[in-house]
């Protein structure tokens, strides 16, 4: 097609036949699901098991209405209402592209102070899930205990505005409340971030968030909403100008459109509280143990992303495929990985721990993934204390080695110097990265200092094993280089 349709409704029925476009009438769709934080990975994944579903005849009384809590969320808003909320999928494998557009998302609401319009969706009956992505670190969780932070100047300022919160979390409270007021049923909240125990993650930052303002709501909160746990896996890189020129080779001219990898996975405890889509038919696994599919996940996948990004910062590696282009990068990660990570990896029905490790390989090494390793970084210091300190401690309970990890951590350090080793310049890139910096300046001539940042390693800078191979290891980076470290690591 010379010239790229714009994405539209009206113009679904002229793109190329190699295209599949949502059979479904979207007029006769109706809400279900509220998505707060509606970007990419929630468009090529759990839109998608919708749209699927949707495809086949059913679920037609669960379309989402997308909402974000932040003032840079407008700009997707408006570029989505412009294409009547549909998206184009283009899912990327080494030797082929395709393309889809998916047309479950029928609105997104309003960005306004006070999330008036996001509390009125959701206090709608009609909506029987909210659902989120909104980053591993936007939880409120206290890095150390794992527990709820109601310090944190957003949860105070909720807690003393309840009716007109700055959280996604306040906001769903405020809807609850609305609820149980109108005499109407709770709604199931459910996370979809990258977090182990996801689900009750977010019950205990909802049900502690309105203890601190309405504690007998809270306890209603508890009693009648649900939170299952889950585990979410496809790969979905960053849209720039390469995907919209992607969709453009399809014909379309889409703003917003998402590539991704051949691979999904969802796995889902069945709590839900007021029904659910029947996503099972789709593909998604139900069952009461996710804990073990997300454990192996996030450790060895999320995980491993942090293992190879940071040294791959430094090296001037682009993408993650390129990491594992790179010869000393990938035997660096195959070596963390097995001495480091799969010992404390428990298998799942049909997969074991090593097994997973090489499908994760081939996926990190699709080279028509264009998955930036400064995406992959970016919020280490969430990224770290979620994926890779809990192993850290697990291995020190058990006695085991620590020396894989050690490095990882030291390759942390140092790519928060902020100097890759070429003299290039790494811009910030966490949300605290000035106080990362400023220790990782300090760590190049007394290691301890990294490790003393409590509030990241609790009392890890006191075992004398781990600190130890993480001062050898970040002496030997500062004064080898990052390569010849890794070459020493993996021999």
């Amino acid at each position: 097609m010379d010239t790229p349709l714009p994405l539209r409704r009206e113009t679904l029925a002229q793109l190329p036949d190699s295209i599949t476009v949502p059979t479904y009438t979207r007029d006769d769709l109706t809400p279900g699901i509220v998505h707060i934080g509606l970007g990419n990975f929630h468009r090529a994944h759990q839109a998608w098991y919708l749209h699927r579903l949707m495809q086949a005849g059913e679920a037609h009384d669960w379309a989402i209405i997308g909402a974000g809590v932040r003032a840079y969320d407008a700009a997707m808003r408006d570029r989505l209402a412009a294409q009547d909320y549909l998206t184009t999928l283009i899912e990327l494998t080494p030797a082929s592209t395709s393309a889809e557009v998916t047309g479950g998302m029928i609105d997104y609401l309003p960005i306004e102070e006070g999330n008036g319009a996001l509390i009125a969706a959701m206090g709608a009956p009609e909506i029987r899930i909210v659902s989120l992505t909104v980053t591993e670190g936007g939880y409120y969780i206290d890095p150390v205990s794992h527990g709820f932070d109601a310090d944190h100047a957003d949860i105070k300022h909720d807690a003393a505005h309840p009716a007109a919160p700055r959280t996604a979390f306040g906001a769903i409270i405020a809807a609850l409340r609305a609820r149980r007021d109108a005499g109407l049923p709770a709604f199931t909240v459910q996370s979809c971030d990258n977090l182990q125990g996801n689900g009750a993650i977010v019950r205990q930052t909802v049900v502690g968030l309105a203890r601190l303002s309405d504690p007998e709501l809270a306890d209603w909160i508890e009693a009648n909403s649900s939170f299952p746990n889950s585990m979410v896996d496809c790969i979905v890189p960053a849209t720039g100008p390469t995907e919209i020129a992607l969709a453009r080779d399809f014909g379309i001219d889409d703003a917003a459109p998402v590539s991704h990898e051949n691979f999904r996975q969802w796995v889902i405890e069945d709590d839900f509280c007021a029904g659910r889509p029947a996503w099972e038919k789709v593909g998604a696994t139900l069952t009461d143990d996710v804990h073990s599919y997300e454990a192996m996940k996030i450790r060895i996948l999320n995980g491993g992303h942090q293992v190879i990004a940071n040294v791959g910062e430094l090296l001037g590696c682009t993408t993650i495929a390129d990491c594992m282009a790179d010869a000393d990068i990938a035997a660096f990660f195959r070596k963390v990985e097995r001495d480091g990570i799969v010992p404390y990896v428990d298998a799942v029905p049909g997969m074991a721990p090593v097994d997973y490790l090489d499908l994760i390989e081939r996926r990190f090494a699709n080279p028509a993934i264009k998955d930036t390793t400064r995406r992959v970084a970016f919020d280490g210091s969430s990224r770290h204390t979620g994926f890779i300190l809990p192993i850290v401690r697990e291995a020190v309970a058990a006695g085991g080695s620590t020396e894989a990890l050690a490095l990882v951590e030291a390759l942390w350090a140092r790519m928060c110097a902020g100097t890759r080793e070429d003299g290039g310049v790494i811009e910030a890139n966490d949300p605290f990265w000035d106080e990362l910096h400023a220790c990782a300046l300090a760590a190049k001539t007394r290691p301890a200092a990294w490790l003393e940042q409590a509030h990241l390693y609790g009392d890890l800078a006191e075992n004398t094993v781990f600190s130890e191979a993480f001062t050898g290891w970040l002496s030997a980076i500062w004064k080898d280089g990052s390569r010849a470290t890794l070459r020493a690591f993996a021999t």
